[in-house]
Protein backbone atom coordinates (compact mmCIF):
# COMPACT_ATOMS: atom_id res chain seq x y z
CA UNK A 1 0.00 0.00 0.00
CA UNK A 2 1.33 3.41 -0.96
CA UNK A 3 1.76 6.12 1.63
CA UNK A 4 1.75 9.83 0.79
CA UNK A 5 4.51 11.84 2.46
CA UNK A 6 3.91 15.60 2.49
CA UNK A 7 6.90 17.84 1.94
CA UNK A 8 5.11 21.12 2.67
CA UNK A 9 7.16 23.59 4.73
CA UNK A 10 4.82 24.44 7.62
CA UNK A 11 4.00 28.02 8.54
CA UNK A 12 5.00 28.50 12.16
CA UNK A 13 2.93 30.28 14.81
CA UNK A 14 3.51 30.97 18.47
CA UNK A 15 0.20 29.34 19.40
CA UNK A 16 -2.64 27.51 17.66
CA UNK A 17 -6.09 26.88 19.15
CA UNK A 18 -8.40 24.14 17.79
CA UNK A 19 -11.75 23.07 19.18
CA UNK A 20 -14.78 20.91 18.43
CA UNK A 21 -13.10 18.41 16.14
CA UNK A 22 -15.54 15.65 17.19
CA UNK A 23 -13.37 12.65 16.33
CA UNK A 24 -15.58 9.57 16.31
CA UNK A 25 -18.37 11.17 14.27
CA UNK A 26 -19.07 11.08 10.55
CA UNK A 27 -19.28 14.87 10.48
CA UNK A 28 -15.65 15.35 11.49
CA UNK A 29 -13.65 16.77 8.59
CA UNK A 30 -10.47 14.94 9.54
CA UNK A 31 -8.93 15.14 6.07
CA UNK A 32 -9.01 18.93 6.07
CA UNK A 33 -7.69 19.01 9.63
CA UNK A 34 -4.76 16.78 8.64
CA UNK A 35 -3.95 19.14 5.76
CA UNK A 36 -4.03 22.05 8.19
CA UNK A 37 -1.78 20.25 10.68
CA UNK A 38 0.79 19.53 7.97
CA UNK A 39 0.71 23.10 6.70
CA UNK A 40 1.05 24.78 10.12
CA UNK A 41 3.15 24.29 13.24
CA UNK A 42 3.42 26.04 16.61
CA UNK A 43 5.19 26.24 19.96
CA UNK A 44 1.96 25.59 21.88
CA UNK A 45 -1.16 23.81 20.66
CA UNK A 46 -4.42 24.19 22.59
CA UNK A 47 -7.14 21.60 21.99
CA UNK A 48 -10.13 23.48 23.37
CA UNK A 49 -12.61 20.70 24.08
CA UNK A 50 -14.85 18.28 22.17
CA UNK A 51 -11.84 16.82 20.42
CA UNK A 52 -13.13 13.26 20.86
CA UNK A 53 -16.91 12.83 20.82
CA UNK A 54 -17.50 10.47 23.72
CA UNK A 55 -21.27 10.99 23.50
CA UNK A 56 -21.40 9.58 19.98
CA UNK A 57 -18.87 6.81 20.61
CA UNK A 58 -20.93 5.59 23.57
CA UNK A 59 -23.83 4.98 21.14
CA UNK A 60 -21.96 3.43 18.24
CA UNK A 61 -18.33 2.95 17.24
CA UNK A 62 -17.17 5.00 14.29
CA UNK A 63 -13.42 5.51 14.00
CA UNK A 64 -11.88 5.57 10.50
CA UNK A 65 -8.13 5.63 9.86
CA UNK A 66 -8.12 9.40 9.28
CA UNK A 67 -9.24 9.94 12.88
CA UNK A 68 -6.33 7.84 14.12
CA UNK A 69 -4.06 9.88 11.84
CA UNK A 70 -5.19 13.08 13.55
CA UNK A 71 -4.23 11.64 16.94
CA UNK A 72 -0.89 10.50 15.52
CA UNK A 73 -0.27 13.99 14.17
CA UNK A 74 -0.90 15.50 17.61
CA UNK A 75 1.57 13.00 19.09
CA UNK A 76 4.11 13.93 16.40
CA UNK A 77 3.75 17.58 17.40
CA UNK A 78 4.40 16.62 21.01
CA UNK A 79 7.44 14.52 20.07
CA UNK A 80 8.86 17.47 18.11
CA UNK A 81 8.63 19.74 21.17
CA UNK A 82 5.23 21.38 20.82
CA UNK A 83 3.45 21.76 24.14
CA UNK A 84 -0.10 20.39 23.83
CA UNK A 85 -2.74 21.59 26.28
CA UNK A 86 -5.96 19.59 26.08
CA UNK A 87 -8.92 21.51 27.55
CA UNK A 88 -11.78 19.15 28.36
CA UNK A 89 -15.23 19.75 26.85
CA UNK A 90 -18.70 18.36 27.39
CA UNK A 91 -18.42 15.76 24.60
CA UNK A 92 -15.10 14.49 25.99
CA UNK A 93 -16.08 15.03 29.61
CA UNK A 94 -14.93 11.48 30.42
CA UNK A 95 -11.45 13.02 30.60
CA UNK A 96 -12.48 15.38 33.39
CA UNK A 97 -12.20 12.60 35.93
CA UNK A 98 -8.46 12.43 35.08
CA UNK A 99 -7.89 16.20 35.01
CA UNK A 100 -5.40 17.64 35.72
CA UNK A 101 -2.77 15.24 34.39
CA UNK A 102 0.58 15.65 32.66
CA UNK A 103 1.70 13.16 30.00
CA UNK A 104 5.06 14.47 28.89
CA UNK A 105 4.42 17.42 26.60
CA UNK A 106 0.66 16.81 26.81
CA UNK A 107 -1.37 18.36 29.61
CA UNK A 108 -5.06 17.58 30.21
CA UNK A 109 -6.89 20.27 32.22
CA UNK A 110 -10.35 21.84 32.44
CA UNK A 111 -9.18 25.40 31.79
CA UNK A 112 -5.93 27.29 31.28
CA UNK A 113 -4.47 30.78 31.43
CA UNK A 114 -2.54 31.84 28.35
CA UNK A 115 -0.20 34.84 28.36
CA UNK A 116 0.27 36.29 24.88
CA UNK A 117 3.50 37.71 23.52
CA UNK A 118 2.17 41.20 24.26
CA UNK A 119 1.43 40.25 27.90
CA UNK A 120 -2.33 39.82 27.80
CA UNK A 121 -3.82 37.17 30.07
CA UNK A 122 -6.46 35.04 28.36
CA UNK A 123 -8.76 32.46 29.90
CA UNK A 124 -8.88 29.35 27.69
CA UNK A 125 -11.98 27.25 28.33
CA UNK A 126 -14.33 25.09 26.27
CA UNK A 127 -17.34 27.06 27.48
CA UNK A 128 -20.04 24.46 28.12
CA UNK A 129 -20.11 25.62 31.74
CA UNK A 130 -21.67 28.86 30.46
CA UNK A 131 -24.31 27.14 28.33
CA UNK A 132 -27.42 26.83 30.50
CA UNK A 133 -28.86 24.06 28.31
CA UNK A 134 -25.77 21.88 28.62
CA UNK A 135 -25.32 22.66 32.31
CA UNK A 136 -28.86 22.25 33.59
CA UNK A 137 -30.76 20.21 30.97
CA UNK A 138 -28.57 17.31 29.94
CA UNK A 139 -31.42 15.54 28.12
CA UNK A 140 -32.04 18.63 25.99
CA UNK A 141 -28.34 18.84 25.18
CA UNK A 142 -28.31 15.19 24.10
CA UNK A 143 -31.48 15.72 22.05
CA UNK A 144 -29.88 18.75 20.42
CA UNK A 145 -26.82 16.65 19.62
CA UNK A 146 -29.03 14.08 17.86
CA UNK A 147 -30.70 16.85 15.84
CA UNK A 148 -27.30 18.25 14.97
CA UNK A 149 -26.20 14.81 13.73
CA UNK A 150 -29.27 14.75 11.47
CA UNK A 151 -28.37 18.14 10.00
CA UNK A 152 -24.79 17.01 9.42
CA UNK A 153 -26.02 13.86 7.64
CA UNK A 154 -28.11 16.11 5.39
CA UNK A 155 -25.06 18.32 4.84
CA UNK A 156 -22.99 15.37 3.63
CA UNK A 157 -25.61 14.28 1.10
CA UNK A 158 -26.25 17.84 -0.06
CA UNK A 159 -22.56 18.55 -0.60
CA UNK A 160 -22.12 15.35 -2.61
CA UNK A 161 -24.79 16.72 -4.94
CA UNK A 162 -23.10 20.13 -5.01
CA UNK A 163 -19.78 18.57 -6.04
CA UNK A 164 -21.58 16.56 -8.74
CA UNK A 165 -22.84 19.83 -10.23
CA UNK A 166 -19.42 21.48 -10.02
CA UNK A 167 -19.69 23.43 -6.74
CA UNK A 168 -16.49 22.78 -4.78
CA UNK A 169 -17.14 24.90 -1.67
CA UNK A 170 -18.71 23.16 1.33
CA UNK A 171 -22.14 24.54 2.33
CA UNK A 172 -23.53 23.86 5.79
CA UNK A 173 -27.27 23.89 6.54
CA UNK A 174 -26.60 23.87 10.28
CA UNK A 175 -24.34 26.92 9.98
CA UNK A 176 -27.00 28.64 7.86
CA UNK A 177 -29.63 27.96 10.52
CA UNK A 178 -27.36 29.38 13.22
CA UNK A 179 -26.91 32.62 11.33
CA UNK A 180 -30.52 33.04 10.17
CA UNK A 181 -32.80 31.71 12.93
CA UNK A 182 -33.36 34.41 15.53
CA UNK A 183 -33.32 32.09 18.55
CA UNK A 184 -30.02 30.54 17.42
CA UNK A 185 -28.48 33.98 16.86
CA UNK A 186 -29.67 35.10 20.31
CA UNK A 187 -28.24 31.95 21.91
CA UNK A 188 -24.81 32.61 20.40
CA UNK A 189 -24.92 36.25 21.46
CA UNK A 190 -26.01 35.37 25.02
CA UNK A 191 -23.28 32.75 25.30
CA UNK A 192 -20.59 35.19 24.15
CA UNK A 193 -21.73 37.98 26.48
CA UNK A 194 -22.07 35.66 29.49
CA UNK A 195 -18.58 34.26 28.95
CA UNK A 196 -17.06 37.71 28.47
CA UNK A 197 -18.77 38.98 31.63
CA UNK A 198 -17.45 36.06 33.69
CA UNK A 199 -13.98 36.63 32.25
CA UNK A 200 -14.08 40.31 33.18
CA UNK A 201 -15.10 39.50 36.77
CA UNK A 202 -12.06 37.21 37.05
CA UNK A 203 -9.75 39.99 35.86
CA UNK A 204 -8.60 38.54 32.54
CA UNK A 205 -8.00 40.54 29.37
CA UNK A 206 -9.84 38.10 27.14
CA UNK A 207 -11.22 34.62 26.68
CA UNK A 208 -10.78 31.87 24.09
CA UNK A 209 -13.55 29.27 23.88
CA UNK A 210 -15.19 26.71 21.63
CA UNK A 211 -18.47 24.83 22.13
CA UNK A 212 -20.84 26.80 19.87
CA UNK A 213 -19.09 26.06 16.53
CA UNK A 214 -18.94 29.74 15.61
CA UNK A 215 -15.53 31.34 15.07
CA UNK A 216 -15.39 34.92 16.27
CA UNK A 217 -13.09 37.67 17.47
CA UNK A 218 -14.77 40.74 18.92
CA UNK A 219 -14.64 43.05 21.90
CA UNK A 220 -17.42 42.76 24.48
CA UNK A 221 -17.45 45.36 27.27
CA UNK A 222 -13.69 45.77 27.18
CA UNK A 223 -13.00 42.02 26.98
CA UNK A 224 -11.64 40.38 23.84
CA UNK A 225 -13.90 37.43 23.16
CA UNK A 226 -12.49 34.79 20.80
CA UNK A 227 -13.89 31.48 19.61
CA UNK A 228 -12.01 28.76 17.69
CA UNK A 229 -15.01 27.56 15.68
CA UNK A 230 -14.97 23.87 14.75
CA UNK A 231 -13.83 21.15 12.35
CA UNK A 232 -17.27 19.83 11.51
CA UNK A 233 -18.83 22.77 9.68
CA UNK A 234 -16.52 25.74 9.28
CA UNK A 235 -13.01 24.27 9.74
CA UNK A 236 -11.49 27.24 11.55
CA UNK A 237 -8.65 27.85 14.00
CA UNK A 238 -7.20 30.68 16.04
CA UNK A 239 -3.49 31.45 15.74
CA UNK A 240 -1.15 33.75 17.65
CA UNK A 241 1.61 35.45 15.69
CA UNK A 242 5.02 36.34 17.11
CA UNK A 243 3.84 39.87 18.02
CA UNK A 244 0.88 38.57 20.04
CA UNK A 245 -1.79 39.28 17.42
CA UNK A 246 -4.48 36.60 17.33
CA UNK A 247 -6.49 35.97 14.18
CA UNK A 248 -8.84 33.42 12.66
CA UNK A 249 -7.71 31.01 9.96
CA UNK A 250 -10.71 30.05 7.83
CA UNK A 251 -9.82 26.69 6.32
CA UNK A 252 -13.37 25.74 5.39
CA UNK A 253 -13.33 26.76 1.76
CA UNK A 254 -10.02 25.16 0.94
CA UNK A 255 -10.43 22.45 -1.68
CA UNK A 256 -9.07 19.15 -0.39
CA UNK A 257 -6.83 18.21 -3.32
CA UNK A 258 -3.31 16.81 -3.16
CA UNK A 259 -0.63 19.12 -4.52
CA UNK A 260 1.52 16.68 -6.48
CA UNK A 261 4.43 19.09 -6.56
CA UNK A 262 4.66 18.96 -2.77
CA UNK A 263 4.30 15.20 -2.33
CA UNK A 264 6.08 11.99 -3.19
CA UNK A 265 4.82 8.44 -3.01
CA UNK A 266 6.74 5.60 -1.45
CA UNK A 267 5.86 1.92 -1.51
Amino acid sequence: MNEVIKLIQPKHYKTIWLSDIHLGTKGCQAEKLLDFLYENSCDTLYLVGDIIDGWRLSQSLYWPQTHSNVIRRFLSFSKQGTEIIFITGNHDEFLRSFSPINLGNIKIIDEAIHTTCDDRELLVIHGDEYDVVTKYSRWMAVLGSVGYEFLMAFNRGWNILRRFFGYKNYWSLSAYVKHKVKSAVNFISDFEETLASACKKQGYDGVIAGHIHHAEIREIDGIQYMNCGDWVESCTALVEKEDGEICIIDYGNKVNENDKENQIEVA
